[in-house]
């Protein structure tokens, strides 16, 4: 984490770096405190500059229920924290702080893409694991638009499942993803509430750092 705070300082400066790694650790404090409480073994936060962090399960959650469960707690929390940001820049005028409000909306939006490992595509495995089909073409227009060597990882990691689902169906259908129509429901309407929240709040600020700008 220490190591973070220095490469990021090196390229934006040191307050932003403690803040930039202060909302990572935000959001993969979400994911472990989600999988604590569903008693999973899992470790601290580990840090990778410029890559980001995750947090390492040392077992496997039992069904995609539990995944998703894990999964939309980093976003929320995350989310939670940017929006601080966000209320104390609009209080303060600072633009340090609205830049990292922007940062973190980003963050929490860009991780929602259904795809795994991407918290998307552990979020939305239990309502449809089909959806990640859909998170494919979203990666690809992603790396067109912005062409970014984490765009090209993240999608090593993401192949073989993606794979495995489009050659056998059945993975798609076993007992891992069942789950009742109303968990469903309740994880779709997280999962697109959180999606247009963090577009909606990353828009504004946009859209008020451009306004301030000489």
């Amino acid at each position: 984490m220490l190591i973070s705070v220095f490469a990021y300082a090196f390229v934006f400066g040191w307050w932003y770096a403690v803040g930039f790694v202060a909302l990572i650790f935000a959001h993969e404090m979400g994911h472990f405190l989600a999988a604590r409480k569903r008693g999973l073994n899992v470790g601290l936060p580990t840090f990778i500059p410029f890559v980001g962090a995750w947090i390492e399960l040392k077992e496997q959650p039992m069904n995609a229920e539990t995944e998703a469960f894990v999964g939309i707690a980093g976003p929320m929390l995350g989310s939670a924290a940017a929006f601080v940001c966000y209320i104390l820049a609009r209080d303060s005028g600072s633009g340090l702080l609205m830049a990292l409000a922007y940062a973190g909306f980003v963050l929490n939006l860009f991780n929602l893409i259904p795809l795994t490992p991407l918290d998307g595509g552990r979020i939305v495995s239990v309502i449809s694991p089909r959806i990640w089909f859909l998170g494919v073409p979203m990666l690809a227009a992603l790396f067109l638009w912005k062409p970014s060597p984490l765009l090209i990882i993240i999608a090593i990691f993401a192949a073989p499942q993606v794979w495995a689902a489009f050659k056998d169906r059945r993975v798609l259908d076993s007992e891992y993803y069942r789950a009742p129509l109303s968990i469903r429901l309740q994880y779709t309407a997280q999962y697109l509430l959180l999606a247009g929240f963090l577009a909606i709040m990353a828009y504004d600020v946009h859209e008020t750092m451009a306004s301030v700008r000489p």
